[in-house]
């Protein structure tokens, strides 16, 4: 049996361009939860020509409420909602996947790329694992290999395949429009992001293959802010430390609890961003 957990993010999604594309509750957002529906369900159909027995689907963008139910192929599993304990990896723990696919990925902070953030729309201006600058895809992929789960699939933008290469160098990478700028991209329809990811997908089940869990190891995780009163907000959680005006620091025992705290930092932090000035 075969097993394949997709965690699915929207900014990485055929069509998305624009904050508001992804913003949930504008028109925009409405308009483009199909699209990311499509994105899902050419990832499943390809799990599932290509040997996969099962595909659980688990929402990771924003609010976690974004794919349209009604529209996934019932072949799969959703797993919808807020507050999970690893997010945009929930499910992987469990130790049965065999696999994971990225798919509506996105470049990090700082980094060029469309919609390009860590966790936050704004406000972090980078992110560093043992010094390597993280992505979302880097940080799950941290997280997901201490479960011996490989990541085998990604889809976005072409500079997130590009990035993928980096921390995830065997999966199959599926670029479903090319960057231009921060908000801007030469996109493809529906139905000829729908045939690649299918067919990458597809080559993707046969790299499905669980393996020993990585060593736990410490992990620092450095982050940079846009404003010193956030990196002070940071620092209020316990073992996170303000080493420079806009930069805090930590040190974490495995990366199961590198993104947990990390998770809260981001928290803390939106919480001390005002209107305005940020």
């Amino acid at each position: 049996m075969t097993k394949i957990l997709i965690s699915a993010d929207m900014e990485g999604a055929t069509g998305v361009t624009w904050p508001a594309d992804c913003l949930p509750g504008t028109p925009e957002w409405q308009r483009c939860r199909p699209m990311l529906t499509s994105d899902v369900n050419a990832a499943i159909a390809g799990f599932l020509a290509g040997g996969a027995d099962e595909v659980l689907v688990n929402e990771a963008h924003m609010t976690m409420r974004n794919l349209l139910l009604e529209q996934l192929d019932d072949r799969a599993e959703l797993l919808t909602g807020r507050h999970k304990d690893l997010s945009m990896v929930e499910g992987v723990q469990h130790g049965d996947v065999d696999g994971i696919a990225f798919v509506g990925y996105h470049t990090g902070a700082g980094a060029p790329g469309v919609l390009a953030h860590t966790y936050l729309g704004n406000s972090l201006t980078g992110v560093f694992v043992d010094g390597v600058r993280a992505s979302e895809g880097l940080l799950n992929t941290l997280v997901a290999a201490e479960y011996g789960t490989p990541v085998v699939l990604v889809t976005g933008d072409d500079l997130t395949c590009e990035d993928a290469k980096g921390y995830a160098p065997d999966a199959v990478g599926v670029a479903v429009k090319d960057h231009v700028s921060r908000y801007a991209a030469i996109c493809r329809t529906p139905s000829r992001t729908a045939a690649d990811i299918t067919e990458g997908a597809t080559r993707a089940a046969a790299l499905a293959v669980r393996h020993a869990p990585a060593e736990p190891r410490p992990r620092t995780v450095e982050i940079d802010f846009d404003a010193e009163q956030l990196a002070g907000a940071a620092a209020l959680v316990p073992g996170v430390e303000q080493i420079a005006e806009r930069r805090v620091a930590y040190t974490a025992p495995t990366m199961y609890e590198g993104i947990r705290c990390f998770k809260t930092v981001t928290t803390m932090v939106s919480a001390a961003v005002e209107e305005w000035y940020g």
